[in-house]
């Protein structure tokens, strides 16, 4: 009889349990939320480059006028922190013409070159930055008067500084734009001094990063 009781007993007992488990709705299921990784801005980029440049000067006769062309660098990221090395090189048409009623001046640049360090700090896609280094130009003066036309080319070394914000817009593809200030100094066409040469520009471009 006690044996037929027990049995009765732990029969019960696991009976309510089971109804109890039947009774009770399970926990519903939460999938991990998907994290986005953080941009990396680390290795080699190539890309196109175009804008908009104007001689620094006052003076009504300032040279002025587009450019465009490639790029090439390389970034190193260390947290937020971002450096690299970058030069592009560009073709223009920045000039500026004189006249008086016997000579015609025509003052140029062809195009257009730097080798720049580049540090700033990114924020995941977006990333701040200055930048500075080595520019080069080749330019080009003309001058005509009473029938006669004189050439001079010269490439003129010097260096430039400005900031830039670029954007990775989608994986591997960024856009940015940047301001440069150009110095050229101790200029000499046609076997005469003319001082210094600045021009301020302002450009746009289209990075793919590898």
């Amino acid at each position: 009889m006690r044996q037929a009781a027990l049995g009765l007993l732990l029969a019960s007992i696991a009976g309510s349990a089971f109804a109890a488990d039947m009774s009770t709705p399970s926990a519903p299921y939460t999938k991990a939320p998907v994290v986005s990784p953080v941009t990396n801005w680390s290795g080699f980029y190539i890309g196109a480059v175009g804008g908009y440049a104007a001689e620094a000067t006052n003076g009504s006769q300032a040279m002025k006028g587009g450019f465009g062309g490639g790029t090439l660098g390389y970034n190193w990221q260390f947290g937020t922190f971002v450096i690299g090395v970058e030069g592009d090189g560009a073709f223009s048409d920045i000039s500026s013409t004189a006249t008086s009623p016997l000579v015609t001046a025509t003052a140029k640049i062809d195009s257009l070159a730097t080798v720049r360090g580049r540090a700033g700090v990114a924020f995941d896609q977006v990333l701040l930055y200055g930048t500075g280094g080595f520019a080069l130009a080749d330019t080009k003066l003309s001058a005509s008067a009473l029938g006669f036309t004189f050439n001079d080319n010269h490439t003129q070394n010097g260096w430039t500084a400005g900031a830039g914000v670029e954007w990775m817009f989608m994986p591997r593809w960024s856009l940015k734009a940047e301001y440069l200030y150009r110095r050229f100094d101790n200029l000499t066409f046609l076997g005469t001094p003319i001082g210094s040469l600045a021009v301020n520009s302002e450009q746009v471009g289209i990075n793919y990063h590898f």
